[in-house]
This record gives structure tokens, C-alpha cells and sequence, in this order.
């Protein structure tokens, strides 16, 4: 059915974009999962994929004063809303790590 092909919505089909994110360490066990690829509308800030990441997996909010954000070879705080992200980023959930 035309109706529901790609091309009968023009522009549909590029609102989303998906980035995978990679839990280590203390956030890997809050969530069971050690990498999850997430949906998300285009032009989503680092900032807004925390959010997002709270609603999959609240018990990630023990972590939220503590934990970093990794995208594209840097870190970032959740809170920080600068870094956009694209189609394909990869994000890696990192909390502090305990020394011994």
C-alpha cells in the first residue's frame, strides 16, 4: 500500500536517528545491559539522552552526580547540553570506577 511506504511521508523517515549507548561497570549492573541501542528524535543533546536514559532505567538516577557521559572521545557531564548528537554515536555510560 502506498500509504505506507517511506516516501508517502517525506521526511518521516530522517526524524529519528539512533545511537548506541554502552554501559560499564556500576551502570552495566543498575541496568542488566551492557550496550542498548536507543531511538531518539534528530537533534538530541547529550543532556536529553540522560533523561531519556532515566525513563528506560530509573535505578541509573543512584548514579546522576556521579557518572559521566563519553561521546566521540569526550566527557561529559549529563547535565551538559552542548554536545548534539548524530545518527550512529556511540555513548558510553561511565560512572566513577572504585580503587582498591
Amino acid at each position: 500500500m502506498l500509504a505506507d511506504h517511506p516516501m508517502s511521508h517525506p521526511g518521516s523517515f530522517l526524524s529519528q536517528s539512533q545511537v548506541t549507548v554502552l554501559y560499564f561497570a556500576k551502570s552495566a549492573e543498575l541496568t542488566g545491559l551492557r550496550l542498548e541501542v536507543v531511538p531518539l528524535p534528530v537533534a538530541t543533546s547529550s543532556g536529553q539522552l540522560w533523561a531519556v536514559l532515566l525513563e528506560l532505567h530509573p535505578s541509573l538516577a543512584a548514579l546522576q552526580d556521579h557518572v559521566v557521559l563519553a561521546v566521540r572521545q569526550q566527557y561529559i557531564p549529563p547535565g551538559n547540553q552542548s554536545i548534539i548528537l548524530a545518527d550512529g554515536d556511540e555513548v558510553a555510560v561511565v560512572p566513577p570506577l572504585s580503587g582498591g
